[in-house]
Order: C-alpha cells, then sequence, then structure tokens
C-alpha cells in the first residue's frame, strides 16, 4: 500500500495568492515527510478548491494558479465543479494547462434530480478534449453523480468551502490481491481485506490526527478505494480473476466485486470519499488487458458499478464516439447514481483514430496498455436528447 495522494482542500481567491499556495504547500510536504518518516510512500501532493472561481480569464488565472502551485509542491490542483454555462472554456484551459483538473454535476447537487443541459455540456467537453494529446486531455476531467466534497481522489476531489482539511487517497489495490492469496473462500477473503485494512488504517490515522493538531487542519479520512498500478501484484482485476476463479467479465465477477467492496464498508476506520472498488480500465494490467481481449464492455462496468463501483473511469473509447452516445452514457451513470443513491463518476477517453478493438499505448507510468471499448449507439437523437430535468427517486427498501 501506497499513499497516491496527500490531498489539501482549500478556499482560495482569484487570481491565487502565491504566500497563501506557499502556506499550503508546506502543511502538505510536512505531511509527505512525516508519512515518508514512518516507512510510507507518498506519491503527490494534490489541491482541491471548492469550485470554479468567477475569474473573467479563467484560462489565464488557471496557469497562474498552475504555476504558483507547483512552485509551492503540489503536482495537481482541481478547480472542482465547474457551473454549466462555463463548461464549454475548460478544453482551452486543459490545453493550456498539464496539471489542472475540473469537474461537472450532472446530478443536481441541491434537487437531486438528473440535470440534462449539464450532461450534454459535459459530453461535449469530452468531444472536445479528445483532440487534447491524442485523448489523454480527458484524464483531468470527469462527470459527476452524487459526489460530495472531500473526495481525495482526482478529478473527483473539491472542498467544501469551509476550514482547510486534508485527506489520503489510498494505492490499495495490492491489500485485495492480497486478501485473496490463498483464501479459502471468498468470506476468508472478505476477512482478511478487514484486517488488512484496519492494519494499515492504524498506521495512517494517528500520524494523520498528529498533522491535524499540529498544523490547525481538518482530517478528512482514509479513501481505501481500490486505485491499481500497471503491475499484476497491484491490480483490481487480478484480485477479482483470483476471487472468482474465472476471467473478468464471466460470471462471478460482480460477486467478486461486491465481497470486496463490502469489506470497504465494513473496516473500521474514519472513511473519507468514495471507499469503493474503483476499476480504472487503462490503470490497471488486468482490467487494461481483459478490455483488449473483449471479455467485457462498457455495460459490464456499469453493472459492478451497481454493487460497488465509483462509476467509469478512464474507459477508452472509440475516437469518433458522437456527442449524443456520450450522453446517453452519461444519463446511465446519472440514473444508476440517483437510483440507488450512490456517488459515481464518468471519466470518458474517446481516442482519435481508433475503432472498437484496436490496441491502447500511451507514455504514462500508470497507464498500461489495453484496447478500445465498444460504445454503442448512433447519432439518432431520443427523447433525452431533449431532456433538461428529470427527477428520479431513490429506489426504496
Amino acid at each position: 500500500m501506497k499513499i497516491r495522494a496527500i490531498t489539501l482542500f482549500a478556499a482560495l481567491n482569484f487570481p491565487a495568492d502565491p504566500e497563501a499556495l506557499q502556506k499550503l504547500g508546506a502543511c502538505a510536504t510536512a505531511a509527505r515527510r512525516a508519512y515518508e518518516s514512518a516507512g510510507i510512500a507518498v506519491q503527490t501532493l494534490r489541491l482541491a478548491l471548492p469550485g470554479l472561481p468567477d475569474a473573467p480569464d479563467l484560462c489565464a488565472d488557471a496557469v497562474a494558479l498552475e504555476t504558483a502551485a507547483h512552485a509551492a509542491g503540489f503536482e495537481y490542483v482541481s478547480l472542482g465543479p465547474v457551473e454549466t454555462a462555463r463548461l464549454p472554456e475548460l478544453p482551452a484551459l486543459f490545453a493550456a494547462t498539464k496539471g489542472i483538473f475540473a469537474t461537472a454535476h450532472i446530478v443536481h447537487p441541491q434537487t437531486g434530480a438528473i440535470d440534462g443541459a449539464a450532461i450534454r455540456a459535459a459530453a461535449d467537453v469530452i468531444r472536445r478534449c479528445a483532440a487534447i494529446e491524442d485523448g489523454f486531455g480527458n484524464l483531468r476531467f470527469a462527470a459527476l453523480a452524487n459526489v460530495g466534497p472531500g473526495t481525495p481522489f482526482f478529478p473527483a476531489a473539491y472542498h467544501d468551502g469551509g476550514p482547510t482539511a486534508f485527506a489520503l487517497a489510498l494505492e490499495s489495490a495490492d491489500l485485495m490481491v492480497a486478501a485473496c492469496n490463498n483464501a479459502r473462500d471468498a468470506d476468508d477473503a472478505h476477512q482478511r481485506l478487514i484486517a488488512l485494512l484496519e492494519t494499515h488504517a492504524a498506521r495512517l490515522v494517528p500520524l494523520a490526527e498528529e498533522l491535524a493538531h499540529e498544523h490547525g487542519l481538518r482530517f478528512g479520512g482514509l479513501d481505501f478505494s481500490t486505485a491499481p498500478y500497471p503491475d499484476p501484484a497491484i491490480s483490481i482485476g487480478a484480485a477479482l480473476e483470483q476471487l472468482s476463479g474465472q476471467h473478468l467479465g464471466a460470471p462471478g465477477t460482480l460477486t467478486a466485486a461486491a465481497t470486496l467492496a463490502s469489506a470497504l464498508d465494513q473496516a473500521d476506520f474514519p472513511h473519507a470519499g468514495f471507499c469503493g472498488m474503483m476499476m480504472p480500465v487503462l490503470e490497471d494490467p488486468i482490467l487494461a488487458q481483459r478490455a483488449a481481449e473483449g471479455r467485457y464492455g462498457v455495460g459490464d462496468l456499469l453493472q459492478w458499478s451497481a454493487v460497488c463501483g465509483t462509476g467509469l473511469d478512464t474507459v477508452p473509447l472509440p475516437g469518433d464516439a458522437s456527442p449524443e452516445a456520450l450522453a446517453r452514457l452519461l444519463f446511465d451513470i446519472a440514473a444508476l447514481s440517483v437510483r440507488l443513491h450512490k456517488p459515481l463518476t464518468a471519466r470518458l477517453m474517446p481516442l482519435p483514430g481508433k475503432v472498437a478493438g484496436d490496441p491502447v499505448h500511451f507514455d504514462f507510468p500508470y497507464f498500461a496498455d489495453g484496447g478500445i471499448l465498444p460504445l454503442l449507439g448512433d447519432r439518432k437523437r431520443g427523447r433525452l436528447a431533449n431532456t433538461n430535468t428529470l427527477p428520479l427517486t431513490s429506489r426504496k427498501t
């Protein structure tokens, strides 16, 4: 297990005050040193803001923010949710920066209704960002459905606007693999995982509480979502296949995912963010390989999200994916989120010039080689295309 990110949540004015950023960076750097001194690797320091500020020249202010944040020690910055009217500005912002992230609410945070206008605007952002770095630009944008503040994983991270806080995003897929290795059965793997999570939390939490007290911060908790790395020993796909005894996508995959996700729910530690089954297609070697082999599709990822997941993450799609097809997929994410009353995200990556089944390779250490998943449907406009508000309700239990 590693700390994927120490994420600070803070409110900043635009243009960003370099002195304020330096103070935040000093807190994050102190946290990194404390954990590394305790023998726990820290990959990145990140900063999450409450949402898009009222900046007339957003692109220029974002470039300045990125420069000042990097000087303060932060590798990445999330602006947080962007209002629908300003979503068209994001592709130019992403093209001008390297480490700025942003999101869009596709379920209205106050009413809980599905926001069709936001969905169509987000689909257009995804389509336009496909032209940035051969599709890599979409790594920094996600659509959010019922995702609250305080999630330390990017792109979903944003601040609640209160006092400065921090939380830990953990790379913990190796714990899932360890729990499934030599387990007698699924229940044994479930219990082993609970024990592993609690053992590691016992190392992480006391130090976090000391740091919070020392620097006057709120400690938001641990997000043990199963972040993988392109190594079979740190692969949630490998853990699922060990548990089910089958290739990912075969019957049994959903039960295996639900078993591990349930352990995340039951383990005793201060939860932050999703604490769910993260299945980023291009970040996991087994997920990427099975996608290239055609063993599962986007519909399967949605199905697994119903019992455990954080949504659709780093999903490689055909480069000619239409805005209409992308919007329908976002509607599905939003509908699943509302009906099950659970947080979900969509980080979709149409790749120019690629069609379903084509190989995928990025010169990026956090991505594995995979294959393009098909996106069914065409440019026909059904009734969803005219829907602005859809007030679904959660399923009664």
